[in-house]
């Protein structure tokens, strides 16, 4: 079908820029100090507009509704399911020996099963504030039956040595995908295992001989490991953005809405020129931060007598607040690159890599009320999982 010159393909388009991004992540992270971190679900608007609001279909730009109130509720309601988890935690760590392992292997796999709920639920609550021509999406399905699938999938996945994976990321594809609605429309999935399977292996193989090759250099000790090593990272990365490229690609491309489809198109090197745009950033500005840190720390020297306990005690302080600081920066910096180079640049990656076909069928779609239940992200927020 899409070989047929008669059929329109109208292409999405992306209009933002890493630079308006990148202010606007700056003042909102200088904002989550004073607040405590509570700023942080404004970030996560003013981000989420940013993104939607450039992103546009046939002229028509994608809506978010959701407020920072929203997600802030759905917060505090989920910070009452992980009251008991902290008081479990608490107790652990006043035991001892097999005890503390089992507690804490218990108290892991509980945390890996709620990841799955947790990334379902942020999606429902996306999905349910995002409007394209003026008509709400919407995700159906429930979260704890897709946290089941991923946790069971993982499962496998970790007992066949990852070669399960294909398997698992086609079935929660099309879990999520066949449970989305575009008002009163329903979207399909129509990929398989098969669909990625052939990067997946090809990449696994690669990586795979990489490693036994390292692994037995290594366990020789010969002269060549170093080498070796040196190589082989650039090879794991290189499987992984060629993988990342070819599964983003397939599985997108086999979304449909009724006679819409979509068909989205990724370059490998695009991926990993992303990578090393951000290594690079990061790279320079921990450089200034160093910089800056150094010639504070000569000021501070400077104004402090270290001949008396009182004046080591006052420095004392001062150098652990630019320690504590010092850290928060280099966090918020992580942070900061991460959200311009690596997400905005997939979403900036997806978004103008896509073409839509059957366009004109949507035009007769009805729209659907918001699902006000939901209360924000909820889990989603407090394990920090989702996308955006």
């Amino acid at each position: 079908m899409f070989g047929d010159a008669r059929i329109s393909r109208v292409p999405a388009k992306f209009t933002g820029t890493r630079a308006e991004l990148f202010w606007r992540l700056v003042r909102g992270y200088l904002l989550m100090f004073p607040t405590l971190g509570l700023y942080r679900f404004w970030v996560t608007t003013v981000k989420r507009q940013f993104y939607w609001h450039n992103t546009s279909i046939d002229g028509d730009a994608l809506e978010y509704t959701g407020t920072p109130l929203q997600l802030l509720i759905g917060f505090l309601i989920a910070l009452a399911v992980f009251l008991p988890l902290y008081i479990v935690f608490f107790y652990l760590s006043t035991q001892v020996g097999a005890v503390v392992m089992v507690g804490y292997g218990i108290v892991a796999t509980l945390f890996w099963f709620l990841f799955g709920y947790a990334s379902y639920r942020g999606r429902d609550f996306r999905l349910s504030r995002t409007l394209w021509r003026g008509i709400r999406f919407d995700q159906k399905g429930n979260a704890w039956v897709y946290a089941t699938r991923q946790f069971l999938w993982s499962l496998l996945v970790v007992v066949t040595a990852g070669l399960a994976y294909p398997f698992m990321s086609a079935d929660l594809w099309r879990y999520r995908y066949s449970n989305t609605w575009y008002g009163d429309r329903q979207f399909s999935f129509t990929g398989s295992w098969r669909t990625i399977a052939g990067p997946f292996y090809r990449a696994y193989a690669v990586a795979a001989v990489s490693a036994v090759a390292v692994s037995i250099r290594f366990v020789a000790s010969g002269p060549e490991t170093a080498i070796l090593l040196l190589l082989a990272i650039p090879v794991g990365f290189a499987c992984f953005f060629y993988y990342r490229a070819r599964e983003s690609s397939r599985m997108f491309s086999e979304v449909h809405l009724g006679a819409a489809r979509l068909r989205v198109e990724i370059k490998a090197r695009a991926l990993a020129l992303q990578f090393a745009a951000y290594s690079g950033m990061l790279v320079v500005a921990f450089v200034i931060i160093g910089l800056v840190g150094f010639l504070v720390t000569l000021v501070v020297q400077g104004q402090f007598d270290f001949t008396s306990l009182a004046g080591i005690a006052r420095a004392g302080w001062i150098g652990v607040a630019l320690a504590l600081g010092g850290y928060l920066v280099s966090l918020a910096t992580l942070g900061l690159m991460a959200e311009v180079y690596l997400d905005c640049g997939y979403w900036m990656l997806v978004a103008r890599g896509a073409t839509i076909t059957g366009l004109e069928s949507l035009s007769t779609v009805r729209a659907g009320d918001e699902d006000k239940a939901l209360a924000g992200e909820g889990l989603a927020d407090a394990l920090n999982v989702g996308s955006f």
